[in-house]
């Protein structure tokens, strides 16, 4: 195997790219040397807002990197983001990592979706990835998308099942549409299995910019809320924030719903996995290794690529005992599931 990097340090990320960008001498230089990338190097992943080891969403990406990683013998890297960086400072990231050979190169996240289609057209005999965006149209992007309202809907069958008090809440980090697609597969999950339940939603900012996939207090205190208004059940889906919601539910002794990863088997929530009920997962790791193994393959996928309940890559984690063996919450679920995948049941993305 050949050597494995890993850029982590925001700082020597940011020197990195100085230096690569230097020495290539600007935009007309990096056109035309795109023919030198030849992509030999293996996968490299650009992290979204939060960074490694928010146990969630980008965890999930390095997931997915390692497996490729250990299984193709090549190198890789993974690459964090900046506080307060561009679209330029992204597109710069992901040039300087095509630069240097790596293929495919992933944006792990929407906000990349300038970058990719930037650096994707600059050089086009290298495959890009992105994750959770469907609007770039290109031969070398493949647009890694996800059903995350079915999951959701599995998870409001969930809090729907579990709740004592009839309310049950749902935080979103960020008020934008992806996560609306969460909050809407979850609040017709509730209300499909009970409809005396009623759910409490709250989004923490309304940008990515203002902390609301970054913030762990601000979950906690707007779970905190949530519980004091006789919320059991509280659903997050707000990335590095949802281990604040998760700590408010486990130090008020109720359910919490993670989120994207399995959240249960998470080292760093160790201490509040009696109080991780389920997590609404889609296997972002799967879709890293899939565009990874495809142009290891030779054939490299391009377009949308979209992971589902009938797929396998979004569905409930089953590794709390408390979760798995009640019968009657795992047969509301199954029931759920198989509706929705011959589409007896609709789910609503907004």
């Amino acid at each position: 195997m050949r050597r494995v990097s890993r850029l982590t340090v925001a700082g020597a990320a940011t020197a990195s790219l100085a230096l690569a960008l230097s020495a290539c001498g600007g935009t007309s230089t990096e056109a035309s040397s795109s023919q030198d990338a030849k992509g030999d190097r293996g996968l490299a992943i650009a992290y979204d807002v939060g960074g490694k080891g928010d146990q969630s969403f980008n965890d999930a990406a390095y997931a997915g990197l390692q497996k490729a990683e250990k299984e193709f013998g090549y190198e890789t890297t993974d690459v964090e983001p900046t506080d307060g960086e561009t679209d330029a400072d992204k597109t710069q990231r992901l040039v300087s990592l095509a630069k240097q050979g790596y293929n495919p190169v992933i944006g792990v996240g929407y906000a990349y979706a300038a970058a990719v289609k930037e650096a994707a057209a600059k050089y086009p005999d290298v495959t890009f990835g992105i994750v959770d965006d469907s609007t770039i149209e290109a031969e070398n992007v493949a647009d890694l998308v996800f059903s995350e309202e079915q999951a959701s809907y599995l998870a409001g069958v969930a809090a729907a099942k579990a709740t004592r008090t009839n309310t049950v809440g749902f935080v979103g980090g960020v008020d934008i549409p992806l996560i609306h697609k969460f909050e809407a597969g979850f609040k017709q999950g509730v209300e499909d299995t009970n409809p005396k339940a009623k759910v409490l939603s709250q989004y923490l900012t309304q940008t990515a910019e203002e902390g609301g996939f970054s913030s762990p207090d601000k979950g906690k205190t707007a779970a905190e809320s949530q519980i004091e208004k006789k919320a059991d059940v509280v659903y997050q889906a707000a990335g590095l924030s949802g281990q604040g919601v998760i700590e408010a539910a486990a130090a008020n002794k109720v359910w919490a719903i993670g989120v994207d990863s399995d959240q249960y088997g998470q080292q760093a929530l160790a201490k509040y996995k009696d109080h991780i009920l389920t997590s609404a997962t889609k296997d972002v790791a799967k879709a890293v290794y899939n565009l990874a193994k495809s142009v290891e393959d030779g054939k490299p996928e391009s377009g949308i690529v979209r992971g589902d309940l009938k797929t396998g890559e979004v569905g409930l984690a089953d590794s709390n005992p408390k979760f798995k063996d009640d019968t009657e919450l795992q047969q509301a679920i199954e029931t759920a599931k198989e509706k929705i995948i011959s589409g007896e049941i609709k789910v609503r993305t907004s």
